[in-house]
């Protein structure tokens, strides 16, 4: 193909050459006119042969590189050629040694095939021998369990049913006096680390007994001092009971006026604005609604000192504007004769020991001591538990989540999750139990005694209980052949639940089942 390029291009080049000369021919015949015809044609056929020459030799050229390149090729393609031979042959080699190798296997699978059914066949017989002993041996078991029923006169269910009642009873017995004994080491150890921690913190803390007052009692100078309390037609006292919402009660006690009212902060502002209209002597409405005002005022700006002196004594630092006044106002809020504002630090000192000795938080058990009773501040304003109160307030302000949880969680109304949740619990307790801390009324008394043995006669097997210590204590006497021992312990465990779920008390009360045998004979 190349060659056949070659020579249409020599052919080409010619022609053109020849084209080439006979214009320039032409063209000098125009250009020398006064040249003879003759030497004109002379020297355009030279030329024209020097063109030929010219292109042939170019021609030769071409047609020789042409045909070299054609024989490079040719030898280049037949070198390929050979070498995919040689790979193609060793290819065939790998291939059949593969093949040889495949029929080797083959043979070794066909005799292993061989051995494995010889294999199976001598199992299968073997099996087959395993399975007449086995139902050989079934039948005489059998024959000798029918024999053993028959000697028993019992069968094999009966049999059963009486070793696992045996074996039950043997396991309550065991359970019963591992349950006790475990028990006692427990309550031993827990009795003895609990008295450590709380005489240790009960000694480092002395605190005063503080008696509740529903009424608040202004010494007068004068009897004469009633009157004009009371002023023209009542207008001075019924004024003052409009702008303090108190009752003022003016009767014969001597030199003195009684001020009631259920809020004790209303009572205190009445209290502060009648001592002064006494000391002032200037006695009218107008005087009454300035001085209540400015009463008022003093009474928030005591409230935040108070909050701000308990947060200080506790090292509560960083505490809300707002929550630091609900911890003032508890000064003036009482639980079973006990001031809650005392109480409060009480138990945040107490915390705050118990958690330094136990390894915990001291900084969150005294803070959650300090407001564990915070809603009682609030508690006639929002309804709901004083417990869950405080703690939807702190929440409010960004308190620490583990406070907000001692708050909460100090009356079990939701799950504690930290140790100091339970170590103000345990404060809260220590705090309010204390001899002289709180006192009930005689009424409430009876009705608490009372509900303790109704809870504990409801159950099932109890013959008679008794309410001791002051409600403190409570011992049940069982009927000993309905209740077992482990019963006892479960019967003592179920109504110290229920007491906790149904009642509040101060302190613990110790649940004490007793349960007795007697053997009663008579000779004759």
């Amino acid at each position: 193909m190349d060659i056949v390029i070659v020579a249409l291009v020599a052919v080409v080049a010619l022609v053109a050459g020849g084209a080439v000369g006979v214009y320039y021919g032409r063209n000098r015949l125009l250009d020398e006119q006064r040249t003879t015809g003759q030497d004109m044609v002379t020297k355009a056929q030279e030329e024209s042969k020097s063109l030929l020459a010219t292109a042939n030799t170019r021609a030769e050229a071409l047609v020789q590189e042409a045909t070299e390149r054609t024989r490079a090729r040719q030898a280049e393609a037949e070198a390929i050629m050979l070498n995919r031979r040689k790979e193609f042959e060793r290819e065939e080699e790998s291939l059949q040694r593969r093949r040889e190798g495949l029929d080797r296997r083959t043979e070794d699978l066909d005799k292993r095939l061989e051995r494995i059914e010889q294999r199976e066949q001598n199992l299968n017989k073997r099996q087959s021998r395993l399975d007449k002993k086995e139902n050989d041996i079934l039948k005489k078991e059998q024959e000798k369990l029918e024999e053993l029923q028959k000697i028993a006169q019992m069968t094999v269910d009966e049999a059963r049913q009486q070793l696992l009642i045996a074996t039950e009873q043997d396991a309550r017995n065991d359970m019963a006096r591992i349950i006790r004994q475990v028990e006692a080491e427990a309550r031993e150890e827990a009795d003895k680390r609990a008295r450590e921690v709380i005489s240790l913190a009960v000694q480092r803390l002395a605190s005063e007994h503080v008696g509740e007052i529903a009424v608040s009692v202004v010494p007068l100078p004068s009897d004469e001092m009633k009157g004009r309390i009371i002023g023209r037609s009542g207008r001075n006292i019924r004024a003052f009971e409009l702008a303090t919402g108190v009752d003022v009660v003016v009767d014969d006690t001597p030199e003195a006026v009684t001020i009631s009212s259920f809020d004790p902060i209303r009572r205190e502002v009445a209290r502060l604005t009648m001592a002064k209209l006494v000391t002032d002597g200037r006695i009218h409405p107008a005087r009454i609604e300035k001085l209540v005002e400015d009463t008022k005022a003093e009474v928030e700006r005591t409230i935040l000192e108070d909050g701000e002196r308990a947060a200080y004594e506790i090292s509560a630092h960083g505490l809300h504007r707002e929550v630091l006044k609900l911890v003032g106002r508890l000064k003036y809020r009482f639980s079973y004769g006990q001031n809650m504002y005392a109480h409060a630090l009480e138990t945040a000192h107490l915390a705050g020991m118990i958690a330094g000795e136990l390894g915990a938080d001291v900084q969150v058990a005294r803070m959650g001591g300090l407001l564990h009773d915070l809603g009682k501040a609030i508690d006639h304003e929002v309804e709901g538990t004083h417990a869950l109160i405080g703690a939807d307030f702190l929440k409010r302000y960004s308190v620490n989540e583990k406070v907000v949880n001692c708050v909460a969680a100090h009356h079990h109304e939701v799950e504690q999750t930290c140790v100091e949740a339970y170590i103000v619990e345990a404060a809260d307790a220590i705090s309010g139990a204390r001899p002289g801390a709180r006192r009930e009324s005689l009424e409430s008394y009876i009705k608490r005694v009372k509900t303790l043995e109704e809870i504990a006669g409801n159950f099932k097997g109890v013959e008679q209980s008794y309410a001791l210590q002051a409600g403190r204590e409570i011992r049940i006497l069982v009927r000993p052949e309905q209740i077992d021992d482990l019963g006892a312990l479960e019967l003592a465990r179920n109504v110290a639940r229920q007491i906790e779920e149904t009642m509040q008390y101060p302190g613990q009360i110790k649940v004490h089942v007793i349960r007795e045998t007697r053997a009663i004979d008579y000779a004759k």
